[in-house]
């Protein structure tokens, strides 16, 4: 007997059920078939600007830096400006997506470096899958388009985020992931990031870039 069948053997026995009891099956296989939804806080709820606001609101809140931008082909510019003011290298990594492909970055002295980070990378861009206006956090799915290396090794992470894809719940996102993949077809991993890496398992000193990047800077496109 596996480790997991003697603890459910010892929960059948506290609660005096076999776990064949056709009741207890029905009312199980009726609840996996209707997925009920849980408690959805009401912080993330409203219209499209509504949630935008918050989402902005709370990825500040967890130091994360936030730039909206009127249109896609104003991100090369706005990624350029961050580089140039925090006085970092002009040089990126980033994936295969086509919506950063499309994006006019010769027209910054931008160099780009694609494919999955070794770790040497100090500048990473990712284009997120939604963005979650409850908690501020950027939802990003694993791929070639956006390898899930540039999530976590360069020092500085840009993430480029539609704002017609910020949702306002966990919930939507899972969601909205089924539509768009549907069933069997699903990345391999989805990133939940909010704000920059940090811990205070140090004498509760909060310390940026403990696991991943020091920086996080979001970038939101209004037209989407």
């Amino acid at each position: 007997m596996s480790a997991r069948d003697d603890i459910l053997a010892n929960i059948r026995a506290s609660l005096g059920v076999t776990g064949a009891e056709a009741p207890r099956r029905f009312a199980a296989k009726e609840r996996l078939a209707q997925s009920p939804e849980g408690v959805i806080p009401r912080r993330g709820q409203g219209d499209p600007a509504a949630r935008v606001a918050t989402f902005k609101a709370e990825a500040e809140r967890a130091q994360a830096s936030v730039a909206e931008v009127a249109g896609a082909a104003d991100v090369p510019n706005e990624i350029a400006r961050y580089l140039r003011e925090a006085n970092l290298p002009a040089t990126f990594r980033m994936g295969e997506d086509a919506r950063l492909a499309a994006m006019p970055w010769s027209e910054t002295a931008l160099e780009i470096l694609r494919g999955p980070s070794d770790g040497h990378d100090l500048n990473g861009v990712s284009a997120a899958f939604a963005g979650v206006a409850e908690s501020g956090t950027l939802a990003l799915c694993s791929g070639p388009d956006n390898p899930t290396t540039i999530n976590f090794l360069p020092d500085n992470h840009f993430v480029v985020v539609f704002e017609r894809d910020i949702v306002a719940d966990y919930e939507s996102v899972w969601r909205k992931l089924r539509e768009r993949y549907g069933k069997g077809a699903m990345p391999r991993t989805l990133n939940l990031i909010t704000g920059p890496s940090r811990s205070a398992d140090i004498e509760q000193t909060l310390l940026l870039g403990a696991h991943g990047p020091r920086r996080l800077h979001i970038v939101m496109v209004r037209d989407g």
